[in-house]
């Protein structure tokens, strides 16, 4: 007989659905023994060979035209990343395989070099790690997030960042230079304070305690940060806005922002087991909610729409939230300065006279 499968300590998925473009779909099934430990899902690290790092859109739904995302996959493993889908591209499961399944791009550093370098490149802010988290826990060590910062702070490129965890400390002896010249914005995801929601929701993440204190770290060091409560989740999470935008700004941060739950391809199904598994007398709720967001359907991708849904509910958070950030008077972050820039090789150039 089929069955759902257990869940796993320390991952997200508790399914592997078969990424939508291969022919063939596996079930699991009971045989009738438990999972050992030993059988439990390890993270592997995988080459990715791109030949570029910098990826350009023109959406009219993000402040960024352009980001370098270092990693592929996430061992994060949020139940509700949207990028989940685009490891089917890397014919993987957006499942399992997405949070066990890492690929690394150990040239990064060295292509944005040579991009920023390019004739007809011209400066404005990057944002890093949008897809995945840069700071998800390979970076320990690997650290190619770090040399891809190394190369943004020589060349004084400005840059945002996205993250969830506080292993971005480390390179505050980077980021606090860069922060001095108004090169530097980081955002910090804060999705729910409840350590058990959170532990299921975001099994690999810090815990919301730490990102707290991420934020005052942030704020001493000089980093102007700001928070993103992402995903808002009808019934799972919404309750909490009011709190979590009062606790970030005793902590320092300047400014918030939210983005409404995605579901896209898979993740609608991975999202649907995930309920069933933690939530189960919440489920059907919390689904028809995001139907109500997204006109009678799961997802939808409109511009305009996409990250705040329409509706009711929508124009309730949005007024909540709008509320919420005056009360709590949000500074608001510095500009970025893009006039610094140098061109890779000019400073050569420069040398000689």
């Amino acid at each position: 007989m089929t069955s759902k499968p257990d869940v796993i300590k320390g991952r997200g998925s508790v399914s592997s659905p078969a990424c939508r473009f291969q022919a063939y779909h596996k079930d699991t099934v009971d045989d009738g023994w438990q999972q050992d430990e030993a059988d439990r899902p390890v993270t592997e690290l995988f080459l990715d060979k791109s030949r570029s790092i910098l990826t350009y859109n023109q959406s009219p739904d993000i402040p960024f035209d352009r980001s370098v995302n270092p990693y592929r996959g996430c061992e994060h493993g949020c139940m509700y990343c949207f990028a989940r889908p685009t490891h089917a591209y890397l014919d993987c499961s957006p499942g399992l395989d997405f949070e066990t399944k890492i690929f690394y791009k150990p040239n990064a550093a060295e292509l944005l070099e040579k991009e920023l370098a390019a004739k007809n490149y011209r400066c404005a802010p990057l944002a890093l790690g949008i897809n995945t988290d840069a700071y998800q826990p390979v970076e320990r060590k690997l650290k190619i997030t770090r040399q891809i910062l190394e190369v943004l702070s020589r060349f004084s490129h400005p840059v945002s960042i996205v993250t969830k965890s506080a292993l971005i400390e480390r390179d505050f002896d980077i980021l606090a230079p860069m922060a001095e010249k108004n090169l530097l914005h980081v955002m910090v995801s804060v999705t729910t304070l409840d350590p058990q929601l959170a532990r299921t929701l975001e099994p690999r993440a810090a815990a919301p305690h730490r990102r707290i204190s991420l934020i005052e770290n942030l704020s001493r060091a000089g980093i102007p940060a700001g928070v993103l409560v992402a995903p808002v989740i009808p019934v799972l999470n919404d309750h909490e806005i009011e709190t979590i935008l009062e606790k970030v700004r005793q902590a320092g941060a300047l400014t918030a922002g939210y983005v409404m739950i995605r579901l896209p391809h898979e993740v609608k199904e991975l999202f649907r087991d995930w309920l069933q598994q933690h939530v189960p007398l919440k489920a059907e709720h919390i689904m028809n909610r995001i139907r109500d967001l997204r006109g009678g359907k799961e997802y939808s991708a409109e511009f305009g729409q996409r990250m705040r849904g329409t509706g009711v509910f929508a124009d309730m958070v949005e007024k909540r939230f709008s509320i919420a950030c005056k009360k709590c008077g949000f500074s608001g972050m510095p500009g970025f300065d893009s006039s610094q820039f140098v061109k890779p090789g000019s400073e050569q150039q420069f040398s000689l006279f």
